[in-house]
Order: C-alpha cells, then structure tokens, then sequence
C-alpha cells in the first residue's frame, strides 16, 4: 500500500486498519517512511481525529515496536501509575511505596521532566548514588524480589513513539487527543503492568487546562488500556494551584518524605491515599484497599518501601534521617503578604515559571537543572493572610535570580477580602470494568 494514499485516507476523515497503521508506524520506524510523510499524516490526526477501535490498534502497534516486558514471573498482579504531569507533582514518590507496602508489586518507567520542574527521575537523583538506568532484567528482578521500582524509560519500549514524539514537538502536533493518549499508552503497554492507574490533571499548571479535555483524555486513555486487557482506572484533578506545598526537585523529595512520616500536607497526604487506594484495589480485586493502606502510612511500612527501593538502586538514604543531606540551595528568601485578607489565587503556571526561573526546570531536553532550587509555599486557596505573612520560600543557588523570582511569584498571588472554597482535588473517577484474566 502507497503511503500518500493512507495519508489522503486520513486527510478525508476516514478510519485506518491495523495492517494500515503496521504499514505506517513500522515503515517509520524502519527508516522506509520520510519525516515528510509522516508530519503530513500527524496532521491529519490532528485535523480528523480518530475513531476508539482505530486509536486502540494505533497504540497497540506503537507498543509492538520494541521489546516489551514480561511480567508473569512476578506472580501477581502488577502495578503502574502515570500522571500527565503538574506544578509539584510528587505523588509517585508517595503513592508507589504506601501500594509496595501493601503487598502490590508497582514498577514505573519514567522521563526526565521538561520545562518548569524535574520529572520523577530527577528528583530521584537527589539521593547520591542512585542508578536510575535499570536494564530491563534489574527492573523485573527488582519488582519480584523488593515489589517497587522506578527507573528511567527504555528507548528499547515503544521506540515507535519515541520517534513520532520528536516529529510532532517540531511540527505543532502535539497537541491532539489521539497523539497524547497513544503516546502514554503504548509506553505503558509495552512496560507490561497488568493494572494501570493515571492522573490526568487540569487547570493552569496542567497541560489540559480544560477540565472537559482532561476527562476526554482519561476516558480514551482508559479504554485503550480496558480493550489491550489491562485494569484500568483514571482520575481527573485539579492542578490550578500546586500539589502541596514544594515545588523543586530536592524540596519535593523531602515532602514525599515527610508525607511518608505522616507528616505531609493534609491534602496531599489524602490525595496520595487516595490514588494508593484505587490503585490496591483495582490489582487485588477489592480484596485490599484504604484500610492497608492507611496502615501502610501510619506504621511507617510504605517508608520502609521507599527506602528499600533507594537501596536496592544504590542511593544514599542517609536524608531519610537527615533532610540537610538533600540538595540544598545557597539562598533562602521570604516572599511577604503586603495586605490583610484571604488568598483567592495561586496560580500554578506562574508557580512553575518561577521555579523554572530559580533553575529547577529545563527549556530544552539535556539541559542541566539544579537539584536544589525552587519554591516552598505557606499558603493555599481560603487561607487567612496578615501583612508580613510569609506567603512562599525562594530557595535559590544564585541571588541574582531572587528578584526576578519573586515578581513572577507575586504575579501567581492574589489576596482579597473575600474567601473563596479551594477546589476539590479530584473532580472525575473512571473505573473500567475488568473484562481481561488476572496474571
């Protein structure tokens, strides 16, 4: 079959074959289909979209580009999460563990964040030693004999979207609901869980800023999963303020800490439960769920889970007593209230930008980023503000970049007489029923 004329197909609204999109994906891959041709059909998918049955063979032939796990000599179900990414997102650090510690095995392949913080990997490296390259043989070793681990992602899975991705980031393709969720899925297939979670954010700090298109995208994410056999479920939260209080690679690894301590912020320690519980509950049908959960959290169980998996990667846990340890800026600067009232805004991107300004984030892939700078913040939506007030922490590995930092932080504020509700953290659920067998 002629490229060009499975590009007109698209182009005219129709739906592709499996052996049509083999056709398309494998050519690509191989080297046989130009850049040209495959820019062209992106924007096809772009313009037409695609139809569910069509979008679920696109991701299951990107996931059959590479090598794919196998994961049936762990023995049990087991786990994956994935969120699309916010303004200090650290809940896989959090929510991994408390699932480890109730007897789930969870394994994570993850990136390397682009633009305002680091992703999962990077604060990761905030613990010296850490090898965060694990060869597929060390990852499904490391989930059967300690039931967690987190590594970087294998060019060697899914390299079909590796390829596609780096195309559509230069020809205004990303954004497009078929692309993203065939995107994330195909990596996830590939990796081989048997039940997979996802937390698709929304707001400012989110890349679906529209609540409707975060809850189009979880539906189709999750049907992919459903029809390939997986448990799947999905959530849809609010990221139009940050998650909890630190935002900055290091600051982050040690809220997770402390969350695991039972410590954290309220909210995010009931977010993290409840992601953990959906998660256990969905891999163990229904047989565990909140209760060991919050057991794991209380006794300390899902902390001894994280640090078993820092060890068995090589990493440093001396922060677990000692959070000096952890990368730590040079400067700390106060931001102050400058009125009385209650704090009515704290937008997330602008959080993120001064982060990104303080060089806790990346504008392009490779880029160094410093481990230990970012933004610690005191208040949330509805809180009570006095003049004076420390609203957020600069945390900063070069004073000239204070100042700058905290006119874009005081553009994320407001502060009003009138006290507005926080929005809740988890506006959708979506739990596919389980029509696949157990592994």
């Amino acid at each position: 079959m002629r490229i060009v004329d499975l590009i007109e197909k698209k182009r005219d609204g129709a739906s592709h074959s499996r052996d049509e999109l083999k056709a398309i994906v494998g050519g690509y891959v191989r080297g046989e289909v130009p850049d040209y041709q495959i820019a062209a059909w992106l924007m096809a998918i772009c313009w037409r979209g695609m139809q569910p049955d069509e979008l679920t063979h696109l991701t299951q032939v990107m996931a059959a580009s590479g090598e794919q796990l196998d994961l049936s000599s762990i023995g049990r179900p087991v786990a994956d999460k994935h969120s699309t990414g916010g303004v200090g997102d650290k809940t896989s650090l959090i929510v991994m563990p408390l699932v480890a510690a109730c007897g789930v095995p969870v394994g994570k392949m993850s990136g390397r964040g682009l633009g305002f913080t680091g992703g999962t990997i990077d604060k990761l490296e905030s613990f010296p030693g850490i090898r965060v390259d694990l060869p597929a043989a060390a990852f499904v070793r490391q989930l059967r004999e300690i039931g967690i681990v987190i590594t970087g992602q294998s060019a060697d899975l899914a390299p079909a979207d590796g390829k596609l991705y780096a195309l559509r980031d230069v020809t205004g393709t990303v954004p497009s609901l078929p692309l993203i969720a065939s995107s994330v899925m195909s990596k996830k297939l590939a990796a081989g869980a048997n039940a997979i979670v996802l937390d698709v954010k929304t707001g400012s700090g989110a890349f679906m800023r529209e609540p409707d298109a975060a809850r189009a995208l979880a539906r189709a994410m999750v049907d992919i999963g459903t029809a390939a056999g997986r448990r799947m479920a999905a959530v849809v939260s609010d990221m139009s303020q940050p998650l909890g209080r630190a935002v900055g690679n290091a600051l982050e690894v040690a809220e997770a800490l402390d969350t695991l301590e039972g410590h954290g912020p309220p909210e995010l320690t009931d977010f993290a439960i409840d992601l953990a519980s959906l998660i256990v509950e969905l891999a163990s049908d229904g047989a565990a769920g909140r209760a060991n959960v919050e057991h794991a959290l209380r006794s300390g169980a899902g902390l001894r889970s994280f640090r078993a998996m820092i060890e068995a990667q090589g990493g440093d846990t001396r922060a677990f007593e000692d959070r000096a340890l952890l990368p730590r800026a040079n400067y700390q600067h106060a931001v102050l209230a400058e009125t009385d009232g209650y704090l009515t805004r704290l937008d997330a991107l602008s959080v993120a930008h001064t982060a990104t300004l303080l060089g806790a984030g990346r504008e392009r892939k490779g880029d160094p980023i410093d481990l230990s700078v970012g933004v610690v913040v005191h208040v949330k939506l509805g809180d009570e503000v006095r003049a004076g007030q420390t609203l957020a922490m600069l945390h900063a590995g070069d004073e000239a970049r204070l100042a700058p930092a905290e006119r874009a932080l005081r553009e994320a504020i407001e502060v009003s007489e009138q006290r507005v509700a926080p929005p809740p953290l988890i506006l959708e659920r979506l739990v596919a029923p389980f029509a696949g067998s157990r592994a």
